[in-house]
């Protein structure tokens, strides 16, 4: 390990390595020293931009947390969360495809009967969803733990909020024996994903924007069937085209028609316009 210079500090590195037992953690850890390294000699990294990476990556962990995952944010807008997903979703054609999974999931939210309004106060024009469930000859899926959230009309999640006491157009559902399942929420808005951190300047220094198209989130549960976790688009959206964490996929983008006064899919009847969304999830099998 003396007299290390430019040409063999990378098989010196690697070499410190040789006492690792766990296969995987070596094989992972010689690549990612390889390509970085490779990465610093090809751009010729100065010692003033490596401190200014590292002063970056204090600051992401700074501003991080148990409400905002800035590591996620900055992990999804250089596409890294979407390649990881697409990488250990690949699915039989005619499947539903997986997107990424965001930063604003969060565990605990309410277990709902079928057609339950999550709205709780949220803001937005009113809107029902209908999703079906099924494998991938067609046959319904019954008992598929389904979670849904969004954000509201002003486009934030209700974890953004300061004042945040309660879920908001969040909620668990259970399909049925059609493998149906039935809700009332309200229309998704794009949003800015947050940029007042160090994602944010990020984005504004290489001339990116910070919008998502509007969506719904969902992660699908069955027994015996891969676990999916997507997003519905908004077909209307100005941003699908350039969705700053790439999670667009052509399959996932549906109609939300917006009806007229009246009879709810529920069978209530609204006295305001409503949308509606009606969509087929397709699982592959485990």
């Amino acid at each position: 390990m003396r007299n290390i210079d430019e040409d063999n500090i990378t098989q010196a590195v690697l070499a410190s390595f040789a006492g690792c037992r766990d296969e995987r953690l070596r094989a992972v850890m010689t690549s990612l020293v390889q390509h970085l390294h490779a990465f610093v000699r090809q751009v010729r990294l100065t010692e003033s931009e490596w401190f200014q990476a590292i002063r970056f990556l204090t600051d992401t962990g700074h501003i991080t947390d148990d409400q905002r995952q800035e590591f996620i944010l900055l992990s999804d807008t250089l596409g890294v969360s979407m390649l990881v997903t697409a990488l250990n979703s690949r699915k039989r054609k005619g499947c539903t495809e997986s997107t990424v999974l965001g930063p604003f999931f969060v565990e605990g939210a309410p277990q709902c009967e079928d057609g339950a309004d999550i709205t709780r106060g949220a803001k937005g024009e009113p809107c029902w969803v209908s999703g079906r469930v099924t494998d991938l000859a067609g046959k319904p899926i019954a008992g598929a733990q389904i979670e849904v959230w969004q954000a509201d009309a002003d486009g934030y999640y209700d974890v953004q909020y300061p004042d945040f006491d309660e879920h908001r157009v969040r909620g668990r559902f259970v399909s049925g024996a059609d493998g149906c399942f039935n809700l009332k929420t309200v229309l998704p808005s794009s949003y800015p994903i947050p940029h007042d951190g160090p994602v944010g300047k990020m984005l504004a220094a290489t001339g990116r924007h910070p919008w998502r198209p509007a969506h719904l989130h969902f992660m699908i549960d069955a027994g015996g069937y891969k676990r999916l976790i997507t997003h519905v688009f908004r077909r209307d959206d100005r941003h699908l085209d350039s969705d700053a964490v790439f999670g667009v996929r052509s399959t996932l983008i549906a109609d939300w028609p917006l009806r007229n006064p009246g009879e709810t899919p529920d069978g209530s009847v609204s006295a305001v316009p409503f949308h509606e969304l009606k969509f087929e999830f397709v699982l592959d099998a485990a």
